[in-house]
C-alpha cells in the first residue's frame, strides 16, 4: 500500500520548493512581527496590546505548523532526508513552547529563536532537493 501511495505523491503537481520559499518568507514576517511587537510594546501600549494579542501568535503558529507539515513532509517523501524535517520540527516546538511563556520578553526571544530554526529547516529542505 505504501509503495502505491508514494509514487502518486511524488508525481503530483505539488511544488514543494515553492512551499519552502513561502514558508521561509513567512518565517521572516514572523521575525519582523515579533521584533515590531517588542518595539511597539515599548513605545505604544495600545498598539502593543493588539500586536501582542494571543490570537495572532496562535494563528501564526498554526500557519507555520501547516506549512511545515506540508513542505517538510513532502520533502522527506521526495528526497528521503529526515534532517530538514527534524530541524523544522524543533523550530516549531520552540515556537509552540514560547506560547506558554510570560509576556516579559522571553516569549518573543524564544519565538524568534524558533522561527530561525524553522527557517533553517526549510532551507535544508530546499538544499536537499538539489
Amino acid at each position: 500500500m505504501t509503495s502505491a501511495v508514494l509514487p502518486s505523491l511524488r508525481t503530483s503537481g505539488f511544488d514543494r520548493l515553492a512551499f519552502d520559499r513561502f514558508a521561509i518568507g513567512l518565517s521572516g514576517l514572523c521575525l519582523v512581527h515579533c521584533l515590531a511587537t517588542a518595539v511597539a510594546l515599548g513605545l505604544v501600549a495600545s498598539a502593543g496590546g493588539f500586536l501582542g494579542a494571543a490570537w495572532i501568535h496562535e494563528l501564526g503558529l498554526s500557519l507555520a505548523m501547516l506549512l511545515g507539515v506540508v513542505a517538510l513532509g513532502k520533502g522527506v517523501l521526495e528526497h528521503g532526508f529526515m534532517l530538514p524535517s527534524a530541524v523544522g520540527g524543533l523550530g516549531l516546538g520552540v515556537m509552540a513552547g514560547a506560547l506558554g511563556l510570560p509576556h516579559d520578553g522571553s516569549e518573543a526571544l524564544f519565538t524568534v529563536i524558533g522561527v530561525g530554526i524553522l527557517a533553517l529547516g526549510h532551507q535544508l529542505n530546499r538544499l536537499a532537493a538539489d
